[in-house]
């Protein structure tokens, strides 16, 4: 691990870019080649150098490092470069980029950003999103280096706020047919019926036809020249696998997270893969997968979901700790948003070890063996994980700030401009001091709940006092000032602008969500612009560079750094004492809505293990000579046991029953078939959030 097993054989033809020293080599009739040349070397000293030394000595100012790591592949392949059409691998601002069905677009990146792709080496990691952010192939120094991210919510993962309404040409509307059904589509699983039925749109194609067109390569390009470094994608457990009725589209998922690995690659950025929907549901929300009650570690079937979902993260945990991929990969999200007030603290702290030790079995000890492990706060406090796994190798803190779904309030965007500071930034201080690092994985403008399916299909608003699940709110007045940014003025957007600001500063390392929304069919715009960064980047409320958030909240010096060595993987022996592990006792001793393990349905590991697809990689017009190495799949070899699966001779529940059932009893005998009633739609009760 570590070292480089490409690049070592590398005889291609074009030179890895070095974010100190750029360069751009074009092949073709020697006349011809040296006037290119001398044309961009000219236009590359004179701008893109430029722009290059003054961003790097601004990032100073900002509390970056500027950083000094090897400059070299950290992968790459052997083999020339002899192809039907000559295509520039790299670039800088300016210049033209050729995706994989040969078309192009012109690179926009005032931060001194390279994009590096060659078909022949196409696990190079040597492209930077910024001057000011390492390549790939450096080392990302977090607690100096910033973390400023953003999620692509809602593309991988279905929520109607982010797309239930997109029209564009090339992706229909999702939500919007189903919403008046019988069995209204309210969640990703709904909708994959009603989908299914609907074959005169395509059936479950439709799903495909969204990851396609929703976000494509150029939104990475995009996100890199927006002064980005980061993407957060939420992942779900359907992209692995399905079982029994669930009727999520299984696998296809995966296919295109490949894509997002392939084009951050290209654009240099990194990626925190979040796992987002897990089998029985982790909270009860749509987002989850399915809206209505918790099954994941809670419940008749809840140790049993767990088990299935330590697998994935598992399988997971393999694929993204290989070499080719851990470069990119550098972050992994374990489970998102657990309700602890639900499951209980006890049981999600002991899910949480066992994730973290799933994962360094695959991944190994130490910086360059697999990602960060990151683990959401469940909607506790920051200060309620200080001391969490003491010696652990390369943990992190997510939180999930939001203002917007409780009190409500008319006070007017410019009433909030330092609200972020006082609320979160002492917080994230001491958790950085106590804890390790900390981030926000989402973070949004929003100040009120305002916006189309906010809280979900049909469920109302706080702010104008409909909403479902909790009438106790009374109306403040109409959202219309909220949502119709056609209509705000430049006072208003620049105090968007400056709760923007002072959430960035105040969080430290933070993931906007989300990148963008889609615009409603019915009003041809984006209903919830506070949760869009594209759309407030071309409106004007958002920064240009996020850079100048630095400060905002009059605290040049938020946390001293460094992180501990184990922290930032320095320790190769790092591990947790036995008493560590001793505290939290696996599985728990009992069940919320359940009860003791012994009573309820557990899975043997004995299946086969669905190892995950390596990419395979395309150039339009272009014939690779090269034979890349993906990887298998599986990094730990000797990490050999089996899918948990049923036990033939024991009896199940419907892994999504709900927590009023009681187990099977009895639950095993030498006779005795296995039960598993069909999947029968029940009208969700909505999980309540968790009283911050």
């Amino acid at each position: 691990m570590g070292g480089n097993r490409y690049m070592e054989e590398k005889r291609a033809m074009y030179a890895s870019p070095n974010p100190k020293r750029k360069m751009l080599l074009i092949a073709g009739a020697a006349a011809a080649a040296v006037l290119v040349i001398v044309v961009v070397l000219g236009v590359y000293f004179g701008v893109v150098k430029k722009n290059h030394d003054s961003s790097t000595t601004s990032d100073v100012a900002s509390g970056d490092s500027s950083n000094s790591g090897s400059s070299s592949s950290s992968s790459g392949n052997s083999g020339s470069s002899s192809t039907q059409k000559t295509l520039a691998v790299t670039g800088g601002d300016g210049s033209t980029v050729t995706m994989e069905d040969g078309t192009t677009f012109t690179y926009s990146n005032a931060f001194g950003g390279t994009w590096y792709w060659d078909i022949n080496d196409p696990f190079n990691n040597g492209a930077s999103a910024q001057s000011w952010s390492p390549a790939l192939n450096e080392t990302f120094n977090y607690g100096v280096d910033r973390i400023r991210g953003v999620n692509l919510g809602g593309w991988l993962t279905v929520e109607p706020v982010i797309y239930a309404s997109i029209r564009t040409t090339s992706a229909p509307a999702l939500f919007e047919p189903y919403v008046n059904d019988t069995v209204p589509a309210v969640d990703e699983w709904t909708l994959s019926q009603s989908m299914a039925a609907d074959t005169s749109r395509g059936g479950l194609s439709q799903l495909e036809t969204h990851y396609q067109t929703f976000i494509t390569e150029q939104d990475f390009a995009q996100i890199a020249g927006a002064g980005l470094n980061y993407v957060r994608i939420a992942l779900p457990f359907w992209a692995i696998e399905t079982r029994g009725s669930e009727p999520f589209l299984e696998g296809t998922a995966w296919k295109y997270f490949l894509k997002a690995i392939q084009w951050a690659r290209k654009y240099g950025i990194r990626i925190n893969l979040d796992y987002h929907a897990l089998p029985g549901s982790q909270n009860g929300w749509n987002h989850s997968g399915k809206l209505g009650s918790i099954n994941m570690l809670m419940g008749p079937m809840g140790l049993a979901n767990a088990q299935r979902s330590l697998d994935h993260i598992r399988i997971i945990a393999e694929f993204i700790s290989q070499p080719e991929y851990s470069s990119v990969v550098t972050i992994f999200g374990i489970t998102n948003e657990p309700q602890a007030s639900a499951i209980g603290n006890d049981q999600v702290e002991a899910f949480y070890l066992q994730a973290y030790e799933v994962v360094r079995k695959a991944s190994g000890i130490g910086a360059g063996n697999g990602p960060i492990v990151s683990f959401h706060d469940a909607f506790l406090s920051r200060s309620d994980w200080a001391g969490f796994l003491p010696g652990a190798d390369r943990i992190s803190l997510d939180s999930h700030p939001y203002l917007c779904f409780s009190t409500q309030s008319s006070a007017p965007i410019s009433s909030y401009a330092t609200t972020p500071c006082t609320a979160w930034g002492a917080d994230v201080n001491s958790s950085m001091s106590n804890f390790g690092l900390t981030q926000a994985g989402e973070f949004s403008n929003a100040v009120t709940d305002c916006g189309l399916w906010v809280n979900g299909v049909n469920q109302g608003i706080r702010y104008e006092g409909t909403y479902v699940a909790d009438p106790s709110f009374k109306s403040v007045g109409s959202c219309d000032s909220w949502t119709d940014w056609q209509a705000y003025d430049q006072t208003t957007k620049d105090a968007i602008k400056q709760f923007a600001l002072a959430s960035m500063d105040s969080l430290q390392n933070w993931f906007f969500w989300t990148w963008k929304i889609g615009n409603s069919s019915v009003t041809g715009k984006v209903e919830s612009p506070a949760w869009s960064y594209s759309l407030g980047l071309e409106q004007g409320w958002m920064p240009t560079d996020p850079r100048t958030a630095y400060g905002t909240c009059g605290n040049t010096s938020p946390w001293t750094p460094p992180l501990a060595a184990n922290q930032l993987g320095n320790d190769k022996s790092a591990s947790l004492a036995s008493s560590v592990s001793a505290s939290y006792p696996w599985p728990p001793s009992t069940i919320i809505g359940g009860g003791v393990p012994s009573k309820l349905p557990t899975y043997t590991p004995t299946g086969a293990i669905p190892t995950l697809s390596a990419p395979t990689f395309t150039q339009s017009g272009v014939t690779a000579t090269a034979t890349p190495t993906p990887g298998n799949g599986w990094e730990n070899a000797s990490d050999q046991a089996g899918l948990m699966v049923n036990i033939a001779t024991c009896s199940y529940l419907d892994p999504w029953i709900g927590t009023t059932v009681n187990p099977p009893s009895p639950l095993c005998s030498s006779s005795s078939k296995r039960r598993e009633p069909a999947l029968e739609y029940r009208e969700p009760m909505i999980t309540a959030m968790p009283v911050l």
